[in-house]
């Protein structure tokens, strides 16, 4: 018993030990030995150097920074003021940049070297650099423009054929001395593909070459981008259906004609997703109704967007007429008024109306004047008394029959009021108020 708390007491003093140690460690980094703070020396050899403004400020001028004769690299004697400062700085992060900002000639210069160091960074200064200015060579610039041009390495998979490629920029704007630029002819890029089903679009490295198609080196040469993006359009081949989109109506029906499209059918190129639900092509609206002697129309073929018509052919023609026609006069006595307005009657003028009809012959000559309706809508007379001119519409009760023109029927609307009373019962021809009212043979 008596040692386990002789070992608990040595535990103790060794804890107090280390941050006594601790703490003393502490305070002399923070002190040093006169009373004032200890400061760490910490050496950061071949960092390299950045040099702005190059692409900019320094090409609008014409002039260019040469890597012969220019320092590269540089190395840097920093002080922390404490230790502690010293341990929390990352190193890797410290920087070296030379602005060229203010160079306006060619030929050697010395420029101020500007350490930066990592944000957050407390407590750091630069004492020395080696070398503690920076030397520059500065040339005078060249530029030229030369072709782009792409290898293609691939295939496209079967039912689908390759568009034009296209690159951008196709012409590449190079800059240096002259005695490098002069010998480039063209750049190029190599576009790899494989069984290729959609459009490829790649971002690419590209080799400088002569003239005579022998590569070079690229050194001391600088492009104006980086990358060459080349898109090479995959397109699907499709057989499109050519169509109309018919305008029935009755009287007017697709099954009544005969018909056909010339070419039917032609072969597109396009992207595969357009494509991908398209089976037809629409060459127009055409109204069934309209249909007269005319029995052929001529269509410019319509593309889908970004198609190309791979079978050359333009226009289509479209053959088309009724199976069995027929019109024909039908007279009607059977005129009624709709929608007549509250606190109004309507008294029809127009005994009868004949009507042209059309349609099969079946349904033509089935057709009485008993079997149509002609409807004039007072709607839109609200307030309005006296006699009007009011279109009808033509309604049948029998087969499916066009009407062919307009008609009008002549009404006369008066106030419920300025009716005299019949003493007798009303004849089953007298409407009530707003109720419909038929005229009979």
């Amino acid at each position: 018993m008596e040692r386990k708390k002789m070992d608990r007491q040595k535990a103790m003093y060794l804890a107090l030990s280390c941050l006594v140690a601790v703490t003393l460690w502490i305070f002399v980094d923070l002190t040093g030995d006169n009373g004032d703070a200890k400061k760490v020396e910490i050496d950061i050899n071949n960092i390299p150097i950045e040099y702005l403004n190059t692409d900019t400020v320094l090409a609008q001028r014409g002039l260019m920074l040469l890597e012969e004769g220019t320092t590269q690299t540089v190395n840097v004697k920093l002080t922390a003021s404490t230790r502690w400062n010293s341990t929390s700085l990352d190193r890797s992060a410290v920087r070296a940049t030379v602005d060229l900002a203010d160079v306006t000639e060619t030929g050697t210069q010395r420029l101020n070297i500007t350490i930066l160091y990592p944000d957050g960074t407390e407590g750091i200064s630069k004492k020395s650099s080696s070398p503690s200015m920076a030397t520059v060579n500065i040339g005078e610039l060249y530029h030229k423009e030369v072709e782009v041009r792409c290898e293609r390495v691939g295939t496209v998979a079967e039912g689908y054929s390759a568009g034009e490629l296209e690159l951008s920029p196709s012409v590449l704007e190079i800059r240096g001395q002259k005695e490098d630029i002069d010998p480039v002819s063209y750049v190029k890029v190599v576009l790899n593909y494989d069984d290729a089903t959609s459009t490829i679009t790649q971002e690419l490295d590209f080799q400088y070459y002569d003239a005579n198609d022998q590569l070079l080196s690229g050194d001391g040469i600088h492009p104006t981008v980086d990358k060459i993006t080349a898109t090479l359009p995959v397109n699907v081949t499709k057989e499109l259906t050519l169509t109309m989109n018919f305008i029935q109506s009755p009287g007017a029906r697709l099954t009544n004609t005969v018909w056909d499209i010339e070419p039917r059918s032609i072969l597109v190129s396009g992207d595969a997703e357009l494509l991908k639900d398209v089976e037809t092509i629409v060459l127009d609206d055409f109204d069934l109704a309209s249909l007269d002697s005319n029995t052929r129309y001529s269509y410019t073929i319509p593309l889908p967007e970004g198609c190309e018509n791979l079978s050359g052919v333009t226009k289509a023609t479209l053959t088309i007429s009724f199976k069995d026609m027929k019109s024909a006069p039908v007279t009607t006595t059977r005129i009624q008024c709709e929608n007549v307005p509250e606190g109004k009657v309507a008294d029809v003028l127009t005994e009868q109306l004949t009507v042209v009809i059309y349609g099969t012959s079946a349904d033509v000559d089935a057709v009485t004047g008993s079997d149509l309706l002609a409807v004039a809508d007072l709607t839109d007379f609200g307030s309005a008394a006296g006699t009007y001119t009011v279109p009808v519409e033509i309604r049948s009760q029998r087969g499916d029959l066009g009407i062919s023109g307009t008609y009008q029927i002549r009404v006369t609307l008066r106030d419920t009021q300025d009716e005299e009373p019949d003493q007798n019962e009303p004849s089953e021809d007298t409407p009530s108020d707003g109720e419909t009212q038929e005229t009979v043979p």
